[in-house]
């Protein structure tokens, strides 16, 4: 639109040009096929978070914020609404489509996803057993009349709506899916098949509508808007943080409906019936012939063989031991002595657990203090903070209760740790500690010491062996002193402290970021080697994206590594020529964060917990921290180059906004993330010598490196 900048495109349709992305990734041929079903599954659950939370808020934006305009394109909530429910409806026909195919394929290699028609005859005569026994007891069908008003239905639950005749007269039933039942029932001893529980109760919805003549039957869904407010301004002065989160979190089931999804033919009728009483439009319907929930896809699993577990899935990863931790050493003193990097999920996050561990038991430990934003619902993390606490250690946990979909697990948690006698405060009104520190403090010699733990990503043993991400531990004092100003800060409620190393948002972290843009602008009209080279999650804050765009107009090389969103198009004549973007969709999900500044030896790298998002310069605290240790630097800016130089899964994102996959193009084949695997498994030190600059990334100087593409 006019008077906004060229270079930038909606925040909403770059997320769901990410989506297609991972939908994409279920089309790769190479990709066993269970596995590729397993990406199909993960586009939809991305799908139905985004209708939860982003279609949820601009709805409440077009209701009560009619001023309400992207800053970026200038578009208001109804015209994003109305070109997101366009492309999500494409989106979701091309996901029918990649389902299709994918399910073909699973059915050549021996397992069979079938409607009840499809199933022989014997099979039939065992699913309807199965039926009558096991699913017919815990139906609970309803007729809608005058006696029995349309019932609530709960946000993503499956339902069946069936039109009804009696007498001459239209009504409508629902059946809703029962809850601890297995989504599929597998028949039959002779083949490996299985129907889904929802396609087995819509077929014999007839009799459990024995008195009716069924005209129409569907399956449906209702999607509804789960973008609550979970700050504290409304907290009954007798409850306490913790009761606050437990009653809003009742609400989000029962939120507006934003979406209903259809499986299966229902007449007009009782389409328009089910649309009036959700509330509903027809550009709201999204009809689709594929499954709704797809977190079937694991019981499937269960039922392979391990020969056919190797065919149709990737091989389970385990992480590797770190080659910078010395086994049998304490990794206390090893952290005491030097800087630590761990690379998960290619490195195991055991030396950061076996750290707290010890610094639980340690005498010399006087206190431990850690921000926590979502961890494990089984935590050995959690489970040696208390045990610190009971041995006497001074124990704070930050815990963060409003990390969406993870406050129920945050809460419990947060209770067992302060009955177990830690300290637990939760963070500030109106900004959410997404931040990923811990601080060890110790006295030994008579001098009060430190280690300081700073990540890209959760505390959480289950993620870390999915997740790209990167911590750093080390003993540096000022980043010591910084870590408990920060922890000291949070606990006054202070958010403007300030910090002479660590960036902290939202006072230092997108502040700092800018100053460094400016030193490259700087070096580059002065005629001296620059580079930018950033790696994040999102790419949309406003302030910062403005500024890459000067940065190129100065000619200083840049380089973005954007997994998901990002609202900055790259080669706009006259604006971004000298920007370069790319988009890595893998295996593990790509989740570090890094941010280097400058040419060879002296450019500047830092790693932290936050994205290039105003929710997270603005409105969140995050951190960022300084790797200062030479050899880790060149380690980090090693894999950097690896990932820039990935010709199997790197999409480049183009100036129209879309992305194409690259191809080797009779180059060695590399893929980043197999490369980082076999490092892993080889356990190579980290690399020694000149580490390569920005300016020769920038100009593609390619470099040989091992590659075998390995078991798929």
């Amino acid at each position: 639109m006019d008077g906004y900048p060229a270079y930038m495109v909606n925040r909403e349709l770059s997320w769901l040009k990410f989506n297609e992305r991972v939908l994409n990734e279920a089309l790769c041929r190479e990709t066993p096929v269970l596995t590729r079903l397993q990406f199909v599954s993960i586009f939809s659950t991305n799908l139905d978070e985004f209708f939860m939370v982003r279609v949820g808020s601009l709805t409440d934006y077009m209701h009560f914020a009619p001023d309400y305009i992207d800053n970026k394109t200038g578009m208001n909530a109804k015209e994003q609404l109305t070109a997101i429910y366009a492309e999500a409806r494409a989106l979701c026909a091309r996901k029918d489509e990649v389902y299709r195919e994918v399910v073909n394929e699973l059915s050549v290699s021996g397992v069979s996803l079938l409607s009840y028609m499809e199933l022989t005859k014997d099979e039939k005569k065992e699913a309807g057993e199965y039926f009558s026994r096991e699913i017919r007891p815990l139906l609970s069908p309803q007729i809608i009349d005058p006696r029995h008003p349309f019932p609530f239905i709960a946000n993503k639950s499956l339902n069946i709506a069936v039109e009804l005749e009696q007498d001459g007269n239209r009504l409508c039933g629902i059946i809703p899916l029962p809850g601890g039942v297995r989504r599929l029932f597998f028949p039959g001893r002779g083949r490996l098949c299985c129907i889904s529980l929802e396609e087995l109760i819509l077929h014999y919805a007839n009799e459990v509508f024995a008195l009716y003549k069924v005209v129409s039957k569907a399956v449906f869904s209702v999607t509804r808007n789960a973008d609550i407010d979970t700050d504290a301004r409304e907290l009954d002065e007798d409850d306490d943080y913790r009761q606050h989160m437990k009653k809003i979190l009742k609400k989000r089931q029962r939120l507006s409906p934003v979406r209903l999804e259809i499986q299966g033919s229902l007449k007009k009728k009782t389409m328009e019936f089910l649309k009036d009483k959700l509330g509903l439009s027809s550009h709201q319907v999204f009809f689709t012939t594929s499954p709704m929930d797809l977190s079937f896809v694991g019981e499937i699993e269960k039922r392979l063989t391990p020969e056919q577990k190797e065919r149709m899935l990737l091989p389970a990863y385990q992480p590797r031991p770190s080659a910078a931790i010395r086994p049998r050493e304490s990794v206390l003193m090893q952290a005491a002595r030097r800087d630590i990097l761990l690379s998960y999920p290619y490195e195991s996050m055991q030396p950061f657990l076996q750290l707290i561990r010890e610094a639980a038991n340690d005498e010399t430990v006087l206190s431990i203090r850690i921000t926590l934003y979502r961890i494990a619902r089984q935590s050995k993390l959690a489970e040696s903070l208390i045990e610190a606490a009971e041995n006497g250690k001074e124990v704070t946990v930050l815990m963060e209760l409003r990390a969406r979909f993870d406050e129920e697990n945050n809460i419990e948690w947060a209770q067992r740790l302060e009955e177990a006698g830690c300290r637990v405060i939760y963070g500030l009104d109106g900004f959410k500690v997404h931040s990923k520190i811990c601080l060890i403090t110790r006295k030994a010699a008579g001098k009060i010491l430190t280690i300081t733990q700073i990540g890209t990503g959760n505390y959480n043993e289950k993620t870390a062996k999915l997740y790209t991400d990167l911590s750093l531990i080390t003993a540096d004092p000022q980043i010591g002193r910084d870590a408990a100003d920060f922890f000291l800060n949070m606990s006054l409620s202070n958010r403007k402290g300030e910090y002479r190393t660590l960036w902290i948002a939202p006072n230092g972290f997108k502040q700092n970021v800018l100053r460094m843009i400016d030193g490259e602008i700087a070096k580059a009209r002065a005629g001296k080697p620059c580079g930018i080279l950033m790696k994040c999650n999102s790419m949309t804050d406003k302030i910062v994206m403005e500024k890459l765009a000067q940065a190129s107009k100065a000619n200083v090389p840049i380089k973005l590594i954007v997994r998901g969103i990002c609202c900055l198009l790259p080669g706009i004549p006259g604006e971004t020529d000298n920007i370069e973007i790319i988009s890595i969709v893998g295996r593990f999900l790509e989740h570090s964060r890094v941010y280097c500044f400058g040419d060879g030896e002296e450019t500047a790298v830092y790693i932290g917990s936050g994205d290039m998002m105003t929710r997270n310069t603005d409105k969140r605290v995050e951190i960022a921290a300084p790797v200062k240790d030479v050899k880790l630097k060149r380690q980090i800016l090693r894999m950097m180059e690896i990932l820039l130089r990935d010709n199997v899964k790197a999409r480049e994102m183009h100036s129209d906004g879309s992305y194409t996959l690259r191809t080797p193009d009779g180059q060695r084949p590399l893929c980043a993330q197999e490369e980082f695997i076999l490092r892993a498994e080889a356990a190579a030190p980290a690399e020694s010598g000149k580490s390569r600059s920005i300016g020769e990334l920038f100009a593609g100087v390619r470099r040989k490196l091992p590659f075998r593409r390995g078991k798929r």
